[in-house]
């Protein structure tokens, strides 16, 4: 039988992705490195086990990590509100009163922020040395909680930006400087550090794997602006240190460094509405609960510019694992090596919690959900409209009809509301009335909140009228063209110029790179000048159509058309989403 770096070696292959390192701790065996592929695809160099590696999001637990020190060590309390550490830092709250933004909210991904902003991710001039403070300034709305702190869920990047500038506030210096001597070097983690480092340019670290994209296209790293959510270099020997002691007794050396208590909080999630109706998955303290592959651990995932990894820990049996890949695809399928990496452990799988019949009240948790809140603001409305759950019946529980997935059952469990996938070991969902008495549904990373279906029909309805007059326009548009049939006065000339300078910013989107997606390019200004016109273009055609006398048919499907897409532009507009600004 093939050995785990064969297998490794041939997904790799399989998928098209130029490399990986990993490690496997197996209790009191030691651990074993591995390694395959390649470290740069274009020079062809072979990775190497002591290969440096991004992991991004993995930085959270590392961070979550220099809290709780701090916290251990008496300099800081969880219940703190943030405002009191950093008073600079300005919440739109509406449940400041009773319930302000504490650091656990922070390091439970509970406080209700916004995920992040396109020029927080997507930026061409974030620095490695810019104040963290400058990720949030400058944009409206940017610190709005949207919902009531601790009661639910919602990843937010910009959240753990606050954690890094809350050890910097407490510490007196740079979060990466103070987490390199005080974590890195207590947990003797010689080859990681938070400060930025590269394949290229002044910060160049050449032991640092090349990032790739699909068809194995090199990208060397850049800066980001929310840095302590996703910048950290580490390699897999360092990360078998970093996981044993979060399966150790939060002691180094004989010395306490994190308080049991502490320690033992990460993956476990509490307080959320979804967690004391009796979910158990989640996330908490800087770690997921998961539920996938027949075994139920706390992990944590990341993905970069040119990479993603992975890392679960098994306290009860010691053992753990950690993969990185320098390839951040999308079409990827990156559970397929963690898989290989719990084959290799040889861990015992869980029992599937046992299935009982199906309640006879299901009729309350029938219906349609809607993210709340979704995980970027800035997509509240396309989540809601095109990223609804229906739950309908089915023989032997629910029926889940994810609008953009295909259909999953629910079995019924033990216990109120509560119900597991079929590949899942304990509740992967649970129903529920929130505090604010409307009827809800959990999954431990995301809530959602049931929706009347005419809601829902009013936006989906908007969306069409307008897709259809645009259509009829367009097409209205190009047969007088070819027919040499436009009028300077005609109604329908400035509404289909509107929509033919639409696709304009394409061409400039393509030529620019997609780092600088967040920043006010020309390709983002035409965007955004193109969608303020077009509502214009539709009220000036709707205005000349009125002024004349007597209007033909067409001319009143025209006008109609004309009225069916500036009402779907005044809808985008209510949501944020017109005219379209990506660096807002």
């Amino acid at each position: 039988m093939a050995g785990v770096s064969e297998k490794i070696t041939d997904e790799l292959k399989r998928q098209d992705l130029p490399g990986a390192v990993w490690v496997t701790m197996h209790g009191t065996d030691g651990i074993r490195l591995g390694s395959a592929g390649l470290s740069n695809a274009a020079s062809q160099q072979p990775m190497q086990r002591a290969d440096r590696v991004h992991v991004g999001s993995l930085a959270k637990p590392l961070i979550a990590l220099g809290i709780m020190h701090l916290t251990t060590q008496g300099r800081l309390s969880l219940e703190t509100p943030i405002t009191r550490i950093l008073p600079d830092i300005a919440f739109d709250n509406p449940w400041a009163s009773t319930d302000p933004v504490t650091v656990r909210h922070l390091l439970d991904q509970t406080s209700g922020l916004d995920d992040a902003r396109f020029w927080q991710v997507f930026s061409e001039h974030a620095t490695p040395d810019s104040p963290l403070s400058d990720a949030f300034k400058g944009s409206d709305g940017l610190l709005r909680i949207r919902s009531r702190p601790g009661a639910h869920h919602s990843y937010s990047n910009m959240g753990y930006t606050l954690l890094g500038m809350v050890i910097e506030a407490v510490a007196g210096e740079r979060y990466e400087a103070y987490l390199d001597r005080e974590l890195l070097g207590a947990l003797d983690m010689t080859g990681s550090t938070f400060r930025f480092t590269s394949q290229l340019g002044p910060q160049a670290d050449p032991h640092l794997a090349m990032g790739h994209f699909e068809n194995n296209e090199i990208q060397a790293a850049v800066p980001i602006v929310l840095r302590p959510a996703g910048q950290f270099t580490t390699t897999a020997e360092d990360m078998s240190k970093f996981l044993r002691f979060l399966m150790g007794d939060g002691r180094i050396d004989g010395r306490l460094f994190i308080a049991p208590t502490l320690l033992r909080a990460m993956g476990l999630p509490s307080g959320t509405e979804s967690a004391k109706a009796g979910l158990g998955v989640g996330y908490g303290s800087g770690m997921f609960r998961r539920d996938r592959l027949g075994v139920v651990a706390p992990c944590h995932g990341g993905s970069t510019i040119g990479f993603n990894a992975m890392a679960c820990i098994f306290p009860e049996h010691q053992k753990a694992f950690f993969v990185a890949m320098n390839g951040d695809s999308e079409t990827a399928d990156y559970t397929r090596l963690d898989a290989l990496l719990i084959e290799e452990l040889d861990l015992p799988k869980n029992s599937p919690a046992a299935i009982v019949e199906a309640p006879a009240d299901r009729k309350d948790y029938l219906g349609y959900y809607v993210p709340a809140p979704n995980r970027m603001q800035k997509f509240e409305m396309l989540d809601i409209f095109f990223g609804f759950t229906r739950v309908s019946r089915s023989a032997d529980g629910l029926l889940l009809q994810p609008s953009q997935k295909p259909p999953q059952r629910l079995y019924a469990l033990p216990g109120e509301g509560l119900f597991r996938l079929d590949d899942r070991m304990e509740a992967s969902h649970v129903f529920f009335v929130d505090s604010e008495g409307v009827r809800s549904m959990g999954r431990g990373t995301q809530s959602y909140r049931i929706m009347p279906l005419w809601k829902l029909s009013l936006g989906w309805l908007s969306f069409g009228l307008g897709a259809l007059g645009l259509g009829l326009l367009l097409l209205s548009g190009v047969v007088r063209t070819v027919t040499l049939k436009w009028k300077a006065n005609h109604p329908v000339l400035m509404p289909f110029i509107g929509i033919a300078t639409l696709p304009l910013p394409v061409p400039l989107f393509m030529t620019q790179s997609f780092l600088a997606l967040g920043d006010g390019t020309t390709a983002g200004m035409l965007l955004m000048t193109v969608t303020a016109v077009l509502p214009l273009t539709m009220g000036f055609g709707i205005w000349r159509s009125l002024r004349q006398r007597p209007l033909r048919r067409l001319g009143c499907f025209e006008l109609a058309a004309m009225a069916s897409v500036l009402q779907c532009c005044v809808f985008l507009a209510y949501w944020g989403l017109l005219p379209l600004r990506l660096w807002a």
